[in-house]
């Protein structure tokens, strides 16, 4: 069992619905993880989900905060939101840099994961912004400095690597995996292992740095890029929860 603060994963949509001459505007919440939120749970993780409207304010802002947790994971939220929590962006006042923090926490033990997605690595239109940050600096792969997005809707499955024999995170998963519907290109480091690839490109990849371990998965945990097939995957579940056990040290 882990401790796991998720950050990301929701968004919030504002629609106006026109009726002839009236108009109705409403907004509503949408929760991307809790497929995954409910199988860690199943496997016995303690996951705190900090809603992307939070992070800005609420991720923690000391090492003390972030070691209550033994993994945090990343998960379509951008940098802009890790950086630039009320008092920074509204009243021009200093506040600790939260992406340093993570590197430093992942080099004292820490565990890091990074889940793709439209504001995951560098995302859309290049708006997660992950290039060159201190968080590229301890994840196990590259990012691009421009949209890294590879949209595949004809679905493409991920393939295990010989990296991943005998590896915690992959032990019991089949050789090729449900498709996915697209995913990040990504370049991994060379200290990193790679675990699974995707049209030759890497799909899961893991590191050590320092004391601790980042992990990154290059597509998404829900949809538009993990569609049933690959989360009614009985590998879904599995793959995840080792993924936090191995950032974990369990």
């Amino acid at each position: 069992m882990a401790k796991v603060l998720l950050a990301g994963e929701s968004w919030i949509s504002a629609v106006v619905d026109h009726k002839g001459y009236d108009a109705f505007p409403h907004t509503q919440v949408h929760i991307g993880c809790a497929k995954l939120l409910e199988v860690l749970k199943e496997y016995g993780h303690d996951v705190t989900h900090m809603r992307s409207h939070d992070v800005a304010e609420f991720f923690p802002r000391t090492i003390e905060e972030l070691n209550e947790f033994d993994v945090v994971l990343l998960s379509d939220i951008g940098s802009n939101t890790m950086l630039l929590p009320p008092e920074v962006f509204e009243q021009g006042l200093p506040s600790p840099n939260r992406l340093h923090l993570l590197r430093e926490w992942v080099n004292k033990g820490g565990g890091l994961m990074m889940a793709g997605g439209y504001l995951s690595f560098q995302g859309f239109q290049g708006m997660a912004n992950y290039a060159g940050t201190a968080v590229e600096d301890v994840l196990p792969v590259n990012i691009s400095r421009w949209d890294d997005r590879i949209e595949t809707p004809q679905g493409v499955s991920g393939q295990l690597e010989q990296a991943a024999e005998g590896h915690p995170v992959t032990d019991g998963l089949d050789a090729e995996w449900p498709i996915l519907l697209g995913y990040q290109k990504l370049a991994a480091k060379d200290d990193a292992k790679v675990l699974a690839t995707v049209e030759g490109d890497p799909l899961l990849a893991v590191r050590e740095v320092g004391k601790g371990r980042t992990l990154a998965f290059a597509s998404d945990i829900s949809p538009h890029w993990a569609p049933e097939p690959f989360m009614n995957w009985v590998g879904y579940g599995r793959l995840f929860s080792q993924a936090i056990e191995w950032l974990a040290h369990n």
